[in-house]
């Protein structure tokens, strides 16, 4: 059994970056410089509890050509208003360089998001995920810098996510990040993975809000992702 960071290393570590879109295996939205395996899949499902709606996200990815993951899937919001559907995403990331232990990794992701709970309006974006590897695997950071086109409002915006992952037991995992615009204040998110069936079953939950406020913009979310072996043709 490999040795493992120690606690006080971990939390100070949790402490340092959180506090200090796209999205990463869950839980994470910074995202990193990783992709599915080779003709393989994974579906990412989740739920999160905002103060006044829950929504229900489910995200199936394949990598059909072996650095090209093509990912499409979408979001239910439940509200006092009714269940509704309120994203669709499609995603293409491709890696330049693929993250090895105790070293780094960069690539590029592109997508549309259109929003039919507010009529048709969409998102266009791109970011560049670079991931730094230490000791092995078992602390990872992550960085993104990317670009948000709101085509309705003809807006355009600089995003970005600072993230961490330290694995705290043999098959858990603690992560914490801090993300958000060039405007307004960032969000953060901290909570946990841990693998039920390793490489192949995940669950996860977080907690989250944004930096100053109070529980108006907190939420709870818990997760499950699931990882195929290779079988695509």
């Amino acid at each position: 059994m490999r040795p493992h960071l120690p606690m006080p290393t971990l939390l100070a570590l949790a402490a340092l970056l959180p506090w200090a879109p796209a999205q990463a295996a869950r839980p994470m939205v910074t995202d990193d410089a990783r992709i599915v395996d080779a003709k393989a899949c994974q579906v990412e499902s989740w739920v999160k509890r905002n103060q006044d709606s829950t929504e229900y996200w489910a995200q199936p990815a394949c990598n059909f050509t072996g650095n090209l993951e093509l990912s499409l899937g979408g979001a239910k919001g439940k509200d006092d208003g009714g269940t509704r559907a309120t994203d669709i995403v499609l995603q293409a990331k491709t890696l330049f360089k693929p993250l090895e232990p105790d070293g780094w990794g960069w690539g590029l992701a592109v997508g549309h998001v259109r929003h039919p709970a507010s009529g048709a309006r969409s998102d266009l974006y791109a970011y560049l995920p670079a991931s730094f590897a230490l000791h092995g695997e078992r602390l990872v950071l992550h960085t993104n810098i990317g670009w948000l086109h709101e085509r309705e409002a003809g807006r355009h915006r600089m995003t970005w996510g600072l993230g961490t992952e330290a694995q705290w037991r043999e098959s858990t995992w603690l992560i914490g990040e801090v993300f958000g615009q060039n405007q307004g204040r960032p969000f953060y998110q901290v909570g946990l993975r841990h693998w039920l069936v390793p490489g192949h079953v995940q669950v996860d939950a977080t907690y989250g809000n944004r930096a100053g406020s109070s529980t108006q913009e907190r939420w709870l979310s818990i997760g499950l992702r699931l990882l195929s072996p290779a079988f695509l043709p």
